[in-house]
């Protein structure tokens, strides 16, 4: 990963929080149902930083930041993920309009559930529009990137993101869930190792996630929220 600070990107530091470079914008946002389908409200907005730190382990008392907790609480912090490609992982699942591939990198935020159904349900009756459409919109919309809608010619519908990272509440869970990084910010793990550039992802910030950095929704069982 390119070292300079002027660049947007994330570094785990080991045993330690996430290094943001880059002056990349750090909102909150809230899941709520609208229908039978989620979407994000808008919540806090923090202020613009060249480069910050965000809580890894879950006991920061100044969430979403980095208070040096993890440093007196034997925070183990070691990065268990994959370094296997997306492509290499994700199931390829076909339909009659669409296809979707999926990687089952789940960060519980139910976007893939629509109106008529949910996304693999739906995958199946692409042929027509309506659902086509809405196999797109629930795989586009995942926040930890798991499901890819990928158009007949073989490409992937992606949306288009500047760079930005969302610190994720969840009222309905009554949990406060991961964070959401879009428009393909490099990612570097504790060892110098550069994962995949993706274009959405979500990463663990309780400090439970058996599958660090990424989120692998662990926050519903701890409980976890940024409140305490």
């Amino acid at each position: 990963m390119d070292k300079d600070n002027t660049k947007p990107g994330i570094k785990v530091l080991k045993n330690g929080p996430y290094r943001v470079t880059g002056n990349v914008p750090l909102r909150e946002k809230i899941i709520i149902q609208k229908g039978k389908c989620n979407e994000f409200k808008e919540g806090r907005e923090f202020p613009r930083s060249e480069v910050y730190l965000l809580c890894r382990c879950g006991k920061s008392k100044n969430k979403p930041f980095c208070d040096g907790t993890h440093s007196s609480t034997g925070f183990d912090g070691a990065e268990t993920a994959t370094m296997d490609k997306y492509v290499e992982r994700a199931e390829y699942l076909e339909g009659p309009g669409v296809d979707m591939r999926d990687d089952n990198r789940c960060a519980l935020a139910r976007f893939c559930h629509r109106e008529d159904g949910n996304a693999w349900d739906l995958l199946e009756k692409t042929g027509e529009e309506r659902y086509r459409e809405q196999v797109v919109k629930a795989a586009s919309d995942c926040p930890a990137g798991r499901l890819t809608a990928i158009d007949k010619e073989g490409y992937a519908v992606e949306p288009v993101y500047e760079p930005s990272i969302d610190i994720i509440q969840d009222p309905e869970k009554e949990v406060s869930a991961g964070i959401y990084v879009k428009g393909y910010i490099p990612l570097e793990s504790a060892d110098g190792y550069a994962y995949e550039l993706r274009n959405r992802y979500a990463l663990c910030r309780c400090g439970q996630s058996k599958n660090k950095p990424f989120c692998d929704i662990s926050h519903v069982a701890a409980r976890f929220s940024d409140k305490e």
